[in-house]
This record gives C-alpha cells, structure tokens and sequence, in this order.
C-alpha cells in the first residue's frame, strides 16, 4: 500500500527519497510527492498524481535541494487520486505529513479543525493530522511533544513522519498499526515504511513497535514508548541486498520472480530437510512446545495467503489433523470458539497485512495454544508478535501479483504439515518418502517452467475474453482459486473459480462458446470425476484449456491440453500452480495491461 522515505543527512537528500521511493513502486500507488526543507528555511513541496517518474520529471523542472525531507507514494482511500490528495499534505507553511493508514475520527476531528479557523484542501483523512499538528505548535513549539499530543487524539493506524521548516535538526516519526523503519547511517539517518527503501543508504535498521514515536537527528536517535518513556530499540543488520529488485533479462518484474521459483522452493528446504528426514529443529527451540502439544490448527491469511492455508488444510486433514482456514477480515469481526491445544497460525507475504496482525492481536485473548506465522520478511510486525515463525526464504516480491511467495509458503507450510504428522502417526518410511518428493520439487518446477512458450500461444485464445472459469477439486480447488486470482488480477479478466463438482449447482448456467474454461488434470482419485464435469462443459459449447498429467487419457473434443512429467501427489499442487500463473502472465501481456502493478491493488495490504 502506501510508502513513506524521510531523511535528514549532511548531504543532498532528494535523491535519497526519489530512490526509496521507486523501491516502494511495487506495493502499489496512484500518486507520489516529496517535501524538502531548503536553505532558505521554506519547505518545499511537489506532488503528482501517476507513477514516480512523472513527479521525477516535474522535480527536474526545478532546483529543490535541502538535506531534510519526507516522501510518500499513496493508494487512494479517502478522496480520488488527485494532487490535492497526495502527500504530504501542508498546513500553510508550518508543518508537512506524511501517513500510512486510516483515521477512523477524522470526519470528528474535521468538524473541529474547521470551526477552528483551518481550510482543508482534501478529502484525505491525512489532512487532519497535519492541522491537528499546526494547531499543538502554537501551544507546544516543540515538535516532538505536539506529534505526542496529536497522535493522543487519532484513533485508527497510522505511520507518520513530520518535519517543520522551523527545525533543520529533526524528523518526528510514530506508529499505530502501520509498519515503520529506521535506517542508521554515519551522521545521517532515514526512515521508510519498509527496510527495501533504504537499502542503497544503510543496512542497519531499528524497528519502531506499537505506540512508539521517535526523535530522528543525524547524529542521534531517540525512541518513547506508548506510555511516553525513552526506550532502547535494537539495530538489527539487513541481510538483504540493495540490488535484489532488478529485473535482469525478463521484461517484467513478475515474470523474473516465476522463473526465480526453483531456486527460492530450494532456498526454503535448505537446512529443514535431509537424507529423507525432516529437520525439524530447523524449525526454532520454541516450536517443539508449539507443535508436540498441537491438536488442531486455526489458519487465519488473505488474498493468495489464504490459498495457500486452504490447500494445507487438505494435507492436514489427509494426516488426520483438523484445520479450519479462514479469511483474516472476517475473523476478527466474530465471536470464535477455540478448541483445546489448536495452533493459530497466519500466513502473509509481507507480515504487515492488517487484517492479519488485528486477527492475531485478538488471537491472543481467545485461549490459543500458541501463534506461529508463515511468512517472507523476517524483520515484519507478524514475525515479531507471534511466538514462532517459519520464514518462507522467497526474498523480496516487487510484482503486486504473489507468485513465489505463494509457492514457498506452500513449501513450508508442506514441512509444517509433516511435522504434525509425524506426531500423529506417520510413520518414518511416509515420512522419508515425502521427504524425497519434496526434494524433487525445485527441479519439477523447472520442467514446469519449460512450458512458457506453449502457454504463450494457449494464451491467445484469451486475447478478447471478458470472463473464464477455472475448476479443480480436492487441494486443486484452491489451486484454481489462485489461478482465477492470477488472472482477473493481471489482465482485468473476469475469472472465477469453483470445486469441478459444484458446476451444476449454478455456474454451467454461464457457460458457452465465450466461455474459456481452465483445469488441472492430476493423475489422482478424482480425475474421473474431473473428467465427466468436464463432459457438462463440453456439451455446452465450453472451450477447455487443460493442464494435466501425462498418464491422463482425455476423451474430449475442442480442447487445448499441455501436460506435466514425473509430478508427485504431494506436491502436485505446487507444481500446477506454475502454469497458471504463466498464463495469467501471457494473457496480461497480450491485453497490454500493467504486469507489475495492475490498477486499484497494492503489494501490502497495510489498512482495513
């Protein structure tokens, strides 16, 4: 979602945010602005409604410098974009803001604000924070005390960072709900709403928790906590690398991180399994607790996470675990009945998916076992507030559309799965087995990957549809849910997904000659049920776009079929996966619309 950059150096900072800023161009955006602190003591400020180099190009324009600034990319929430909605947001030339988040009182603090004199020139929820602030400055010049005082009056998340023209020493940070970084430099400082921001300046961060505001200056850095005490955060060094976001050869960002699945499928097995045995001390001390008393489990995610949790609960059951999945956004709204000994456990990409951490918050009041978090970032709030967390190692996503992601939390919630088992009954020669299969893996996602091209002329066939349908039953029914996702994400197709067996309770309603029908074909106990569903398309016009496994005999007419070799049961889910996320690669492509970052989404979902 949103991004924030903010500096304050003995250097010229503008190209420090412009940079941080086209970092953060994955999580998704509408319009971009900048604020510095020049010379003369003015603050000056640029916004442009579009992508980052349309404000670049409107900065060239001009001879902005200062070594004090803030910036921020926004995803419209309160008001359209536009660039009197875009950040910061000023009051007259007193003060700047920027923020990530939703401020649930702002029509309240509006209403005040505006009988007290101030003009509002948005409809963000934003611009309340920045007069609230105007208005303690005239009680409390300094900056640090009026930023307590005006975030003691917001309710809802919120990541700030202010700066006046009146202080070239000091940027004023907190956080409610919103993630919030500092990088530490030499005599230089920085802070962004992620740790891939800064990683061209610094890879030394301090991770500001709930409640915290902080006092940036060059040379120092002060924290209070929400009780307004001065508390020590700890500087943590990044082991990612500043150059992990370039494209290389592929002409987009989502098409690099497709083919980077074998290598990041491997990444997140090494060390967890070896000569046929599941590592499972790999896992971290405080698991064995987690797991050895764990008798049902609570899979709490989102969008493409909640996929993955929904494909879980099939190997877990088929080990005689109970699980129940869930959408994060609908379970923090009900009443839950927990029972004895079951693990929560979310799944998230970012680890700063708001649904999710609220989900967790009230987990912990509702009698869990125990939290444990699937996740990609190990320094994100999810993995900081659960008790254990099995990081997926796909390194950073830039594509707003989840693939890789998607895949190693598959893979680790696949060695989740395995060690839960083997605490009810599998025996070591099923473990061993799965163990090899998953072995495997990374190389049969390679042979998957080999299919580009014949994906490339299937997707043709979707050039002028406006809707698909995707089927699959047993744990591809979730896999034709990410694959429908893929596609209406990407290419702005009208995709759904539905078990192979519910088509005649409603959705053969809608096919016909229109109608492109995609399916996974596995060599498993239901392909004969799949393949008589099938039959119902076919008898009504339906065009079939099939992907299946090479011993499946298909008696079918007017159908396009690619097949896959040598696929394990257990891990078949992961590998179908690949081919339709190449599809909704190619059929974007050939629509013309914006792979890496399709219109209204965001990469991390950061508010309600």
């Amino acid at each position: 979602m949103c991004g924030i950059v903010g500096a304050i150096a003995q250097r010229e900072v503008m190209p420090i945010l412009m940079e941080g800023l086209r970092r953060l161009e994955y999580r998704g955006y509408d319009s971009a602005g900048i604020a510095i602190r020049d010379a003369s003591a003015h603050l000056q400020r640029i916004r442009s409604v579009g992508k980052v180099a349309s404000l670049q190009e409107l900065l060239d324009k001009t001879e902005i410098s200062g070594d004090l600034g803030i910036a921020h990319t926004r995803w419209a929430t309160h008001g359209m974009p536009a660039e009197r909605n875009a950040h910061p947001h000023m009051s007259g030339e007193q003060v700047a803001v920027v923020h990530n988040g939703i401020i649930e009182n702002h029509r309240e603090l509006r209403e005040q604000l505006t009988a007290a004199g101030y003009r509002f020139s948005s409809e963000t929820d934003t611009e309340v924070i920045v007069h609230l602030l105007a208005s303690e400055l005239k009680n409390t010049p300094d900056l640090l005390q009026a930023v307590r005082a005006t975030t003691a009056r917001l309710v809802g998340a919120y990541a700030l960072a202010v700066v006046t023209p009146d202080d070239p020493d000091r940027l004023v940070v907190a956080r409610v709900g919103s993630p919030l970084v500092v990088g530490v430099g030499d005599k230089e400082n920085f802070i962004a709403s992620d740790v891939f921001a800064l990683l061209p300046v610094t890879q030394r961060f301090m991770f500001l928790e709930e409640g915290d505001v902080a006092e940036i200056r060059r040379d120092r850095i002060r924290v209070f906590d929400e009780q307004g005490e001065q508390v020590e955060r700890p500087v943590r060094a990044s082991q990612l690398a500043a150059t992990t976001a370039d494209k290389g050869p592929y002409n987009h960002y989502m098409l690099k991180e497709i083919h980077e699945q074998p290598s990041v499928i491997a990444e997140t097995l090494e060390g967890r399994i070896h000569r046929g045995r599941l590592l499972e001390e790999s896992f971290g001390h405080e698991a064995k607790r987690l797991l050895d008393e764990t008798r049902a489990v609570h899979i709490i995610a989102c969008g493409t996470s909640y996929h993955a949790g929904l494909v879980c609960r099939y190997w877990l059951e088929e080990s005689g675990i109970p699980c129940s999945v869930e959408v994060a956004s609908e379970y923090r709204y009900r009443k839950v009945v927990v029972l004895p000994g079951t693990l929560f456990i979310t799944i998230s990409q970012s680890g700063e998916t708001a649904d999710s951490l609220a989900a967790l918050r009230k987990a912990r009041e509702a009698g869990y076992l125990g939290s444990l978090t699937v996740c990609n970032v190990p320094e994100s709030s999810l993995v900081r507030e659960s008790d254990v967390a099995l990081m997926t190692r796909a390194g950073p996503e830039i594509g707003v559309a989840s693939t890789k992601a998607f895949t190693t939390q598959l893979v680790a919630l696949r060695l989740l799965t395995l060690a839960l088992a083997r605490r009810n009954g599998q025996t070591p020669e099923q473990q061993k087995r799965y163990v090899d299969e998953l072995h495997a893996l990374p190389r049969q996602v390679e042979v998957a990957l080999e299919m580009s091209d014949d994906i490339r002329a299937m997707a043709q066939a979707f050039g002028e549809k406006q809707h698909a349908l995707f089927l699959g039953r047993g744990p591809f029914y979730p896999i034709a849910l990410e694959g429908a996702l893929k596609l209406k994400e990407i290419s702005y197709i009208h995709a759904e997904a539905y078990p192979a067996g519910e088509l005649k309770h409603g959705p053969l309603a809608l096919v016909d000659a229109e109608m492109p029908v995609v399916c996974a074909l596995p060599d498993d106990p239901l392909l004969e049920k799949v393949l008589s569903n099938l039959q119902e398309v076919r008898a009504r016009e339906g065009e079939l776009f099939l992907f299946s496994d090479k011993n499946v005999k298909i008696d079918l007419d007017n159908y396009q079929n690619l097949t896959l070799d040598d696929i394990y049961p257990s891990t078949a889910p992961i590998v179908y996966t690949i081919p339709l996320q190449l599809l909704a690669y190619h059929v974007a492509v050939l629509r013309g619309t914006d792979v890496d970052q399709p219109r209204n989404l965001a990469k991390s979902v950061t508010v309600e």
